[in-house]
């Protein structure tokens, strides 16, 4: 935090003063690229207008979204003006405010020569508002991507310099600026124009909403060599790209689909590093966790310090013992989804070839209950859950991956982690038939299956009643379930070496 007087007051304006606060800031960070963050700043305020100047926000302060305030109430506290200085000094900068002018630049003396100075009149500075704009707002990477279209176009970024009366591009030498004007912000700085009731020392509060901060959850399960009995362990990783460093801050993570509106690029800079929080303690603190408003809070339990451009890690979910269940789907149905994405019911009626390609792959799917009972029972962020199994010589193997979504407790989960090897499965219609006068058509299937696996294997036949709302099962050759209202489901078991054929018809009517 720093103090910035103005040099000139004017007439009936008196200059508050932001002093250090010892209270700890405060993070609440949303798995959708932003945060609210909270600090505490003390103002040295005089009775009627004070201007003051902030200079420890991030470079990605929402500006329209700052509120401060006196949390006490004690004196009548207004913002009457507000200003955001977010382009702070650089290279590019003051080559900018210099365009024009001759500049002295230090040359490095080469092969014991010794170092000399040359005047360069900047033609060109290369800089222009978009690239730091977009530097402080969107981030480097995304910055640094709009300057290489401006280069693929023949606007190139770099500076034309003017040395004994020839052009080059780039600078000749390390650059010498002349003195910085008083109203010059080394960092991006909030400017409020104050109004107090009364001359008073207030320990206010300053919020706003800020980008370049994310987070999100992961999940590593380990199944043991023989069964599904899984041990789960669940990371949260914070990703600060804010261009400010946090010290010792309270942090909340916020899980939930919270109505952000957007503006411009969402890719910020990614990771850059990792770094593990490590809780010593034999019995260490635990993430905390409480309903929210329509979402879930996390709250880390002890302060944390997250450096600019940092990505941290801190376990908060930890269970043994986890009953799960690995089940084989065969979904056989192959659909060119961007040929029929526009169809309506009605033309896929029509298209007497539709859903007729099969798909021979069988899908491993892990299952298991969010409950309690089954040593879990806590809103699980949407993340990256990560399947590794022990082989006969004690090693984990990666058998898998892929993303839940939020879901609260005693939900289920039923997650896809690749296809199995030794299961095949096989789809085809043997007969169609329509009456289109009648309103009715019919369609068989075959669906063969083939376990080349040296154990038994239950394969669930999942099939998709897409052709109308009226239908009719007939001839099964399996009992079946019927799951929604367009969906039907054999399960099928099959021993080692085996294969088997299920059959049925279906008769649509409209």
């Amino acid at each position: 935090m720093k103090t910035i007087p103005s040099a000139l007051p004017l007439a009936g304006v008196l200059f508050g003063l932001v002093l250090p606060c010892q209270a700890q800031p405060a993070l609440t960070i949303y798995n959708q690229n932003f945060a609210t963050v909270r600090d505490r700043l003390t103002l040295d305020l005089q009775s009627g207008l004070n201007d003051v100047r902030f200079t420890d926000t991030t470079a990605h302060v929402e500006a329209d979204s700052v509120i401060l305030r006196d949390p006490a109430g004690a004196v009548s506290l207004r913002v009457i003006e507000q200003n955001y200085r977010a382009d702070p000094i650089s290279e590019g900068l003051l080559l900018s405010l210099n365009e024009g002018k001759e500049i002295d630049f230090l040359i490095p003396g080469t092969q014991g020569k010794p170092d000399r100075t040359v005047k360069g009149k900047i033609i060109r500075s290369g800089y222009t508002a978009h690239s730091a704009e977009s530097m402080q707002r969107y981030g480097r990477a995304y910055a640094m991507s709009q300057m290489s279209m401006n280069s693929a176009y023949g606007q190139g970024m770099q500076p034309i310099i003017e040395v004994e009366g020839q052009l080059q591009f780039g600078l000749p030498g390390k650059p010498f600026f002349p003195a910085l004007a008083d109203d010059t912000v080394l960092k991006p700085t909030l400017v409020w124009k104050l109004h107090s009731d009364q001359a008073a020392k207030v320990n206010a509060e300053v919020a706003y909403q800020t980008g370049g901060m994310s987070w999100e959850a992961a999940y590593n399960v380990v199944a043991p060599e023989k069964g599904d009995t899984l041990d789960l362990t669940g990371w949260v990783t914070m990703d600060n790209q804010s261009g400010k460093t946090f010290k010792e801050a309270k942090v909340q993570l916020v899980a939930g689909d919270v109505a952000k509106l957007q503006n411009g690029n969402d890719e910020e800079a990614r990771r850059v590093g990792a770094m593990r929080a490590a809780l010593a303690s034999v019995n260490p603190p635990q993430i905390t966790e409480k309903s929210f408003d329509e979402y879930h809070l996390y709250s880390l339990p002890l302060p944390t310090t997250l450096h600019d451009r940092e990505t941290k890690q801190v376990e908060f979910v930890r269970a043994a013992g986890i009953k799960a269940e690995r089940i084989y789907v065969y979904d056989g149905v192959k659909i060119d989804r961007n040929r029929y994405s526009n169809y309506t019911m009605m033309n896929i009626r029509s298209q007497e070839d539709y859903g007729t390609e099969s798909n021979p792959k069988v899908w491993v799917m892990r299952e298991f209950k969010n409950s309690a009972a089954n040593q879990l029972g806590i809103p699980l962020p949407l993340g990256t859950v990560r399947f590794y199994r022990q082989d006969d010589e004690g090693q984990l193997q990666f058998t898998g991956e892929n993303q839940i979504d939020h879901t609260p407790k005693d939900e289920t989960l039923r997650i896809y982690t690749g296809n199995a090897f030794d299961l095949v499965g096989e789809r085809k219609r043997t007969a169609f038939k329509s009456d289109s006068s009648n309103h009715w058509f019919d369609e068989t299937f075959e669906i063969t299956l083939r376990n080349h696996k040296t154990e038994a294997a239950e394969i669930r036949v999942v099939e998709h009643l897409y052709r109308w709302t009226n239908w009719e099962i007939r001839e099964p050759s399996n009992t079946f379930l019927k799951t929604d209202a367009q969906t039907i489901e054999f399960r099928i078991p099959l021993k080692p070496d085996e294969e088997r054929v299920v059959s049925y018809q279906v008769h649509y009517s409209w």
